[in-house]
């Protein structure tokens, strides 16, 4: 399964330093991920920038993605927090 996951700035300032947070389904293991690292690989995990891509201009957007194995759930996460604060998911 592959996931890819686009982060939009949508405020007036840059954001510097991020996380992003979401709970994979039960049965859903990261094996491998770019644009970010991402710890734990099951469960509640946080994706972390990484050096080329810590800072989102604002109406900016990056791309991040992983792919993992999967015990038969294929759904997405439900919900995702960005430095804690809720995102919109489109």
């Amino acid at each position: 399964m592959v996931e890819s996951i686009t982060i939009t700035n949508t405020g007036t300032s840059a954001v510097n330093g991020w996380s992003l947070a979401f709970t994979l389904p039960g049965g859903q293991t990261i094996t491998s991920g770019w644009g970010a690292t991402y710890s734990p690989s099951s469960g509640q995990v946080t994706a972390r920038n990484v050096a080329y891509n810590g800072t989102i201009a604002p109406n900016a957007s990056i791309g991040i993605g992983f792919q993992a194995t999967h015990g038969g759930d294929t759904a997405k996460p439900a919900s995702f927090t960005l430095n804690g604060a809720p995102c919109a998911t489109a």
